[in-house]
């Protein structure tokens, strides 16, 4: 059948703009832990994630770094990588009286522990911030200072922080990373969000493929952590029942006996520091 011309025209631009639309980015699924869950464990683990973190210093509460010259044999089952340096907490910059500086110095440690363990320069370096709600100028001085140091050392830096809006009163709620990023000063940095809130967070699942990062409810975000372990009963009551009875995430290749327990993780790529080189 033949088409009349205002038709067959319609018919190319609709075919020509179907061909341009770009096509859906597509989403990774990762894991988190504080401590390295052993070789054996981390093959098994390949069978769900993607990437994996890896911590540049001690993770939060640890006085030792298990993933530690890791790095070569991760890499070997084929993971890529988030890279973490766990940062200061508020008090600890107030004692400090100079925040900055700490933060200048922390930037050096994390460079200098990247370098040692092999990542490429570029790499995203991504700094662990706890703390939530609006960041106080001590904060800010240590995130700027850590941020210009780590660039300053020939990689990229992200933070990781809370995606979840804080009510600072009835009627104002900050959002960590909003208020990261509306206050970098044009520093470049890119985010790992934390939101374990049901929803957005679909709870200790392991979809195919993974919710978009930007699901958070931070539409620039790169990753997006969205189970924790232990879960937080506050943010997790909608969605309890996928988490184990003793309030962890454990992956399909762990039972609740292994004690290997994670957080869960989406990212825009599979490896979100751009970290495996060559």
């Amino acid at each position: 059948m033949w088409l009349t011309l205002p038709t067959r025209l319609g018919f190319v631009l609709g075919l020509v703009f179907t061909i341009c639309l770009p096509m859906s980015a597509q989403t990774y699924l990762g894991m988190d832990r504080n401590d390295y869950p052993g070789d054996a464990n981390m093959v098994a683990l390949r069978k769900t994630f993607a990437f994996t973190g890896y911590w540049l210093n001690n993770p939060p509460g640890a006085t030792t770094n298990t993933w530690q010259g890791k790095r070569n044999t991760i890499q070997a089952m084929g993971y890529g990588f988030l890279l973490l340096f766990n940062g200061r907490e508020y008090r600890q910059l107030q004692a400090s009286g100079n925040a900055a500086q700490v933060g200048s110095s922390d930037a050096a440690a994390a460079v200098k522990s990247a370098a040692r363990e092999g990542f490429p320069k570029g790499a995203i370096l991504f700094l662990d911030q706890e703390q939530g709600g609006r960041m106080l100028p001590e904060q800010r001085a240590y995130i700027h200072a850590w941020v210009d140091g780590v660039v300053r050392g020939g990689y990229r830096a992200g933070v990781y922080c809370s995606g979840i809006p804080f009510r600072e009163s009835n009627t104002v709620s900050v959002v960590t990373a909003n208020d990261i990023r509306d206050h970098a000063s044009g520093r470049e940095i890119r985010f790992f969000i934390s939101n374990d809130q049901c929803g957005p967070s679909p709870g200790c699942v392991f979809p195919k493929p993974p919710p978009k990062p930007a699901g958070s409810g931070v539409a620039f975000a790169e990753a997006w952590q969205f189970a924790q372990s232990p879960r937080r009963p506050d943010m997790t009551a909608a969605c309890r029942q996928t988490y184990a009875p003793d309030g962890n995430c454990y992956p399909p290749a762990m039972s609740a006996s292994s004690g290997v327990h994670v957080d869960v993780d989406t990212a825009n790529s599979p490896d979100p520091s751009h970290a495996r080189g060559k």
